[in-house]
């Protein structure tokens, strides 16, 4: 075994040493951890949701000792993973262990923990848009425990927050997972409002510069995306890419919108299929023509 592998492992190690240093990552400090960080979600989303996930029965008695035990390994594991992206970017001169690097984890994820009753609040009132937009949404349950939409927006809206604390590389890989298990990207810098809802969900694209008003329901396959560009990715960088979408904006499945300087007015319907790379005025109706089928008999 030893004898047909060597040449494998020789060329394998020559070549790494030979390639540019983009593919690999040998020394310095640590990336965070992927699976640390889905375990990191998971306690987050049972203190989001206590009783739904993690620990499957709660009372009165119990739920102190169950917040204070989850609070507390959140700050130890996330503090831990919030510092290897800070420290894979310090500029202090530091051979080793970075102190101001440490004590910005550890403040990045106080401010992080303290907002979770906002995010609750936020959630309930996305909850509350899939009760409404869905009719065949049973009750809350049902929603939390089984609709992608929940997950996916749940995820984004934590990430969403740590992109506003400066955490970086987190928050992509967080909505990146989410993507992987919804089917709905959403990015973490998108700006979104409340009462959010997706139906169905899967293919849905929601690009870095999109903004969403309040009340807006998307169905499946629903792009809002970005046209594309001329002279490399740089010169797009940090510009408003991707459209706004106003208030109580219904989006159906399949249509296509896009360009940072599209705007659709609040209060309208987007009918499903369609491609809008100009704005919208509020109120508006955009529908395609309806095709004309022709039906001829089998031989």
């Amino acid at each position: 075994m030893k004898k047909i592998l060597s040449p494998i492992i020789e060329g394998l190690t020559e070549n790494y040493r030979r390639s540019s240093s983009k593919l690999q990552h040998f020394e310095g400090f640590p990336f965070p951890n992927e699976r640390i960080l889905v375990e990191m979600l998971n306690k987050v989303r049972s203190i989001l949701f206590p009783g739904y996930f993690g620990r499957k029965l709660l009372t009165n008695e119990s739920l102190d000792d169950f917040v204070t035990e989850s609070i507390s390994d959140i700050y130890v594991q996330f503090s831990d993973e919030i510092y290897k992206t800070l420290r894979l970017e310090c500029t202090h001169e530091c051979s080793s262990d970075c102190e101001a690097c440490y004590e910005g984890a550890k403040e990045r994820c106080i401010e992080f923990l303290t907002i979770l009753p906002r995010l609750r609040s936020l959630l309930e009132l996305d909850l509350d848009a899939a009760l409404v937009g869905d009719p065949a949404a049973k009750n809350h349950h049902e929603i939390i425990l089984s609709y992608p939409c929940m997950t996916a927006i749940t995820i984004y809206r934590i990430a969403h927050e740590l992109i506003g604390l400066n955490v970086p590389f987190i928050p992509r890989i967080m909505t990146e997972y989410a993507h992987r298990e919804t089917g709905i990207d959403i990015h973490p810098s998108a700006q979104i409002g409340q009462r959010f809802f997706i139906d169905h969900g899967t293919g849905v694209v929601i690009g870095e510069t999109t903004e969403i008003g309040d009340n807006v329901k998307l169905y499946q396959g629903v792009t809002l995306g970005a046209l594309s560009f001329s002279g490399g990715a740089d010169g797009a960088r940090g510009k408003k890419r991707h459209p706004t979408i106003g208030d109580n904006v219904v989006v159906y499945s399949g249509a296509t919108i896009l360009g940072g300087n599209t705007v659709i007015g609040s209060d309208s319907i987007i009918g499903g299929n369609v491609w809008i790379v100009s704005s919208v005025p509020p109120g508006s109706k955009v529908m395609m023509e309806i095709p004309k089928l022709r039906i001829t008999m089998v031989d």
